[in-house]
Parts: structure tokens; sequence; C-alpha cells
């Protein structure tokens, strides 16, 4: 947590048996490992959260009346009772007791109590087996010698305003977690506020805070909950801002920006004119590179927006100046395809073009290598092979990361530390996925942010329909319509979620070869073919000798074929937001009216749908984004993972954006008025994350 630790082994707070107990089903081990774990809800006055709440395979706790209950016999289980509670929420919760012979006598009508157990669902109604529970009625009958830890909790429990429902395990209840944070919290000395004179004024105490949001006041936990979200919104801004002023004392490279040379010559070859964002995001490059700071700049842009002929003209720059750039690819279908167009735009312009990827062979890549290291090669195009301990450039003036949610920010440090001792390379990281705004204030907050907002001219809209899969009609009319663009000379995508096994790629170019579309050329593409292989479809692909493609989403990014006017993204509920959108993207290129099929087999009325029913009905990626943000888990931030599980506890990147905000602004002040605070706050934050910021 920000600024605090409690390295205290829970054996030395808790009986043994506890801190067993909590090692074994959470790998807690220390106090501020279990003061660490939030409540995931609050049932106000002895009432409240409840399976309505949770998802089926959860260990959930509720707090509640019982209001009915039956009893029923079963040749195999015996005498079986059960309950239902009300917890408030509206929904009642049933609980079934097999071999029931005590249960109910403590568990009658009227009754309130406290249940843990494992969430099931039948017919939609949540269900406890044999749940964990104990009576919260009649407390002056419990004797603190018979069971001192459920005594202690059964009065915290009907004292406490609003009672913490845990994340838990079977063996770990609910009451058990609360009952040990209670006793450690008993015995942890008021903690002095790490933001010093920094803490917000009107937010609790950072003391107040952690024992609010396990034990809360009688107004509630929002004010508890909001200021450890704010702390975790300024351990954010801190990374991003001591970011920041580590650039801002390095040095780098300085070029000037030549009306003449190969930018000149570049600029006189095209056989288009920029659009007006172009030109004004260049003016921003051309001003960065001029200067002996670093640039940070992250250029995002729709697919298809220019972004690669500002790369191109950036790197000139550079080139004129007498320095070498590297453009870092995630895939070698794309790095290939980038040192393909970049070499034909280059077309009689001194220029030297080097690839470098890991499938070469020994004479090729020794060939690369020397070229690098001599400064022969001028423009360095390649894959993770790029930041390999064996590369070793010349003079390294400027990094391009295209598609940069596949990289860390570990990776581009590395290969920004390969410039010449003493200098920093500029650095310009490309996306064709737009980023929500709340994820641009944290997880690239060091970098300016340029947008390419329009597209170039002769680009029509992408007609996108979903096609459930149970519908013959639709799906038999889909087909149709896929070959009538065959029909019509034109190429189709077909996109697969995987290789092998049902609805994969080898499979389904099997089927449509032998049925469902026998009368056209069909090729496959994917990850497991040899890197020969697979250029020598994209290649027959792109010369328009294949009509259908099946593929993996190894053409997700970069693959450009103006042919291409239809897709088919198939089981399109296995795909995320931004892929769906960047899949479409490969289609509607040439200027011709394209289309994309999203056949699906989520369910009618799942949030899987309408997630795919969101992305098919617009093309706006910024306004993707946003929906991206809602329906996934916003991911390790500040690492290369960019989905997936956060590190965040409480911060909500699509619900917290003022807080954000506030956190970014309060993270600079705090670096420019005292940095050595600043890097304490965030010296716990893991190695790896740290050392970005102290390698300087």
């Amino acid at each position: 947590m920000l600024g605090w630790n409690d390295t205290r082994p829970l054996g030395s707070i808790l009986d043994q048996s506890q801190a067993r107990a909590f090692a074994r089903h959470f790998g807690f081990k220390r106090a501020q490992d279990l003061l660490n774990h939030f409540p995931r809800g609050y049932a106000a006055q002895g009432v409240g959260l409840g399976a309505g709440q949770a998802e089926e395979g959860d260990t959930v706790t509720l707090v509640g009346e019982i209001v009915h209950n039956t009893t029923r016999s079963n040749p195999k289980v015996g005498k079986v009772y059960t309950i239902w509670i009300d917890d408030g929420t509206g929904i009642h919760t049933t609980a079934s007791f097999f071999r029931a012979t005590w249960q109910p006598k403590v568990l009658s009508n009227g009754t309130r109590a406290i249940f843990s157990g494992k969430l099931k669902f039948f017919r939609g109604q949540p269900q406890l087996q044999h749940p964990d529970f104990f009576p919260l009625g009649k407390l002056e009958i419990a004797k603190e010698g018979t069971d001192g830890s459920k005594y202690a909790v059964m009065q915290l429990l009907l004292h406490l305003p609003y009672v913490p429902i845990y994340p838990a395990k079977q063996a770990v209840p609910s009451w058990k977690i609360l009952g040990a944070i209670h006793q450690v919290l008993s015995t942890l000395e008021p903690v002095a506020d790490p933001l010093g004179p920094f803490a917000p004024a009107d937010l609790p105490s950072f003391d107040q805070a952690l024992r609010g949001i396990h034990e809360p006041p009688a107004q509630g936990p929002d004010l508890c909950l909001k200021r450890l979200t704010y702390d975790e919104a300024l351990s954010l801004g801190l990374l991003m801002a001591l970011r920041r002023a580590d650039t801002q004392a390095r040095k780098a490279p300085a070029m000037r920006s030549e009306t003449a040379g190969y930018t000149k010559a570049l600029r006189a070859s095209l056989d288009f004119s920029l659009t007006k964002g172009q030109e004004a995001v260049l003016a921003d490059i051309r001003a960065d590179l001029s200067i002996s700071t670093p640039m940070q700049r992250l250029l995002q842009g729709e697919v298809g927006s220019g972004k690669t002929v500002v790369a191109l003209l950036a790197m000139l720059q550079c080139v004129d100046a007498g320095a070498q750039c590297a453009l870092l690819a995630p895939t070698e279908v794309l790095a290939t395809q980038h040192a393909q167009n970049i070499s034909a735009m280059l077309k009689g312009i001194d220029v030297n073009v080097t690839l470098l990827t890991g499938s070469m062979s020994t004479r090729q890549r020794q060939q690369a290598l020397l070229d690098i290291l001599s400064g022969d090669a001028d423009i360095v195009i390649g894959t993770h092979a790029l930041i390999q301990d064996t590369v070793e450039f010349f003079n390294l003036g400027l990094c391009v990361v295209d598609e940069q949610h596949r990289f860390g920010v570990e990776q581009r440090d590395t290969l920004r530390g390969k410039g010449r001792e003493g200098l920093t390379p500029h650095l310009l990281v490309m996306t064709a996925t737009p980023i929500p705004r709340t994820i641009a204030m944290t997880a690239f907050g060091d970098l300016s942010v340029s947008t390419l907002s329009e597209l170039p001219g002769g680009r029509q809209p992408i007609s996108s329909y979903v096609i459930p899969a149970g519908n013959r009609v639709w799906v038999d009319r889909m087909w149709e319509r896929l070959k009538e663009e065959c029909r019509a000379g034109h190429q189709v995508y077909v996109v697969c979620p995987k290789i092998g096994g049902d609805d994969g790629v080898e499979a389904l170019a099997a089927e449509l070869q032998a049925h469902t579309m026998r009368d056209f050329r069909i090729a496959v593409l994917h990850g497991q073919q040899s890197s020969e292989d697979k250029a020598h479809a994209m290649a027959e692909f792109a010369a328009g000798n294949i009509d259908v493609l099946v593929a993996t989403t190894v053409i997700e990014v970069g693959v450009d074929v103006a042919n291409a006017t239809a897709m088919l993204i198939y089981g399109a509920e296995s795909f995320g937001v931004s892929q769906l959108h960047q899949l479409r993207g490969r289609v509607g290129r040439g200027g011709n009216a394209s289309i994309c099929f999203f056949y699906t087999h989520a369910e009618p009325g799942s949030h899987t749908l309408e997630r795919v029913g969101r992305v098919a009905a617009t093309q706006d990626g910024f306004e993707l984004a946003e929906v991206d943000l809602e329906f996934r888990q916003e991911g390790n931030i500040l690492g290369a993972q960019q989905s997936g599980r956060s590190h965040l506890r409480l911060l909500s990147l699509s619900k917290d954006r003022e807080l954000i905000a506030r956190a970014n602004s309060d993270a600079a002040t705090i670096v420019e008025e005292d940095p050595e605070l600043a890097r304490a706050l965030v010296r716990d934050i893991d190695d790896q994350r740290q050392a970005y910021i102290d390698k300087s």
C-alpha cells in the first residue's frame, strides 16, 4: 500500500492454526497481506450483500433473517432441512442441510444469522449447501470461554453499522476473516499519514481509512474507500510523474528538421497529400526531435489513418541528421510487411532498410547485425529480436514501437538503452487501438499523446452484422454474401479463434474447401506455420491468387490487402472489443464497399452478445475504447500485460476518471516539491517496475 507496510508475521498476532489457514488458502503471511484484503461489499446494519451480487462458485457470506423453512426426507442423505434467507437485497437465498438433526432447532423462522458457503444456482435461485453459520440473536447465552473468536466476532457484528463481506474460501469464511482483521487492527499502533503535508484534507487520514474500510464508522465506508482508492491512483500518478522527470533529466541527440534531404525526397515522391491531422502531428514530432530532451510521444489513430507514413517521415528526419532508427513490431508478419512497404515508399531514395527477425538464417542475421553495428543500416525493422543483447547500434537516435499494447515499458526501455553512451534515443510509440482517457492518464501518463482521427480519402464505412449461430436463415445468407464477393473478384478473410479442433482454422478451411466454398481458392495462415509458409500464404493472398484466407489473429495488425472486401469473424464471442475492431479494419482498405460478419454462439441477452453487438454498431475506435474498458478487466497497466486480472484493488479506470485526474495533478506537485518523498512512496512497487525509474 502506498508508502506503508506492516511486515509483522501473522503468526505473531493470530493463533497458529489461523495463521496457517491464511497462508495455505490465501498466501497471506504478513499483517499487511491481511489488511490489504479489502471487503467485496458491505451489509448495512447487519443486512445486505447477498448471493444476488455474486457468481456461481463464489464463496459468499450473507447476513439475514430466516423467513421460511421446509423439511423433507431423502433416501440417500436422510432428513433435508431447507431455509429461505432474506438478506435485504430482494432475492431470497436458500440454504440446505442434509442429515439435519439439530439445525432446525437453531435456525427457525425469525432467526437472524450470518451464513457463509459456496454459491450455486438452480433455475435462477441462489442456493447454499451446508453453509457455515452462527445465529446473531441471544448473545447473552454465549460464553466467551466456549469459543472466544466467535464470541468476539458476534460482538463486533452486533455493533458494526456496516458489516464487511470479504472474498472468502470454504475453509476461511468471511466472518473468520473479519475476526482476524479485527485482531490485527487492535494491535496496530496509529499510522502516521505516509503523504505527510500532501495528504488530501477533504478525505480521512490514512489510519482512519485503513481501519474504516474494515470496520466502517456510522456514516459508512464510502470516504474510507475513496481515500484508499485515491492512494492507488496517486501511486500510478507518482510513477508517471517520476518517469517524466527522469526523461527530462536525460539527454537525447538533437536532430533539426531539414527542408531538404531524404524527408523532402519522400514528400515529393508521395502520390497523395498528407491530411491536416498528419501535418499537425508531424509538426509536433519535428519539434520534439529537434531538441536534446528525449521525445516521449504516443501516436494513436484508427486503422488506416496514416500512422506509418508519419513515423517514416520522423525517421527520415533522424537519418538526415546522421542517426539510425529502429522500428519494433510485435510479429514477424508485421515486421516483414513494414520492411516491404517502407522499402517500396523509399524506392529511388538512398536509405538502407534492414530487417531483423528471429527466423532469419545465420548468414542473414550476421549480415543484418553487421550493418546495424557499422551504421550502414539507416532504418532497422524487427521483432523482439531487436532488443536482444547481441544487437548493437552505431548511432541509434529514434525508437518507434508499433502496436505498443503488445510490449511493456521494460521492453521499450531495453531498446532505448541501445543508444550511444550518455544519450537516450527519442521514442515514438504507435497504436491502432485507441486508448481510453483514463488508461492514457495512467499507463501512458509519461507520454505526450497525438491523435489521428481522420481517415485518408477513399475509405468507406464497413457494414457490420452480428450473425447468431442458431439463425440458419442468416447464416446461409452470410455464406452466400461471401461467395458474392469472391465472384465479383474480391477476396475474403475468415478469422478463427484457434488453429486446431472444432471451429479452428484447419477444420474450417477443410470444410469450406470440401463443401461451403469449394469453387474458390482457399489458403490458411496461422502462427504454427513456418515463416516461409506464412510469407508464401500472405504473398499469394496479396497477389490475388487466393480468394479466401482462413487465419487466426496473426492478421490482426498490419496486413494490408486492398482487394479484401469481406470478413467473417468465426466465434466472435472469443475475441475482445479491440481485437474485433482491429480485425474488422483489415477490410475496406481499397476504397471498395466492405462487409464484416460477427458469427457468434453467444447466448441471447448475455453480456458477451451485447459486447459483440456494440462493436458491430460503430466503427469509432475511440468510442469502442471506452466500451472495451467497460467489458474487460483493466489489466496490469504498469507492466507488459495489458488485460486480465488487475493489480489494482479498488481503483476502477472506467469509473474513477475524476479521482485519477486529481491524483495525477497532486503527483506532479509532490514530484516537483519533494521528489525524495515521491520515490519513497512508490519504493515498494515491485522491483522490476521501480527499476525503470531508477535506471538513470
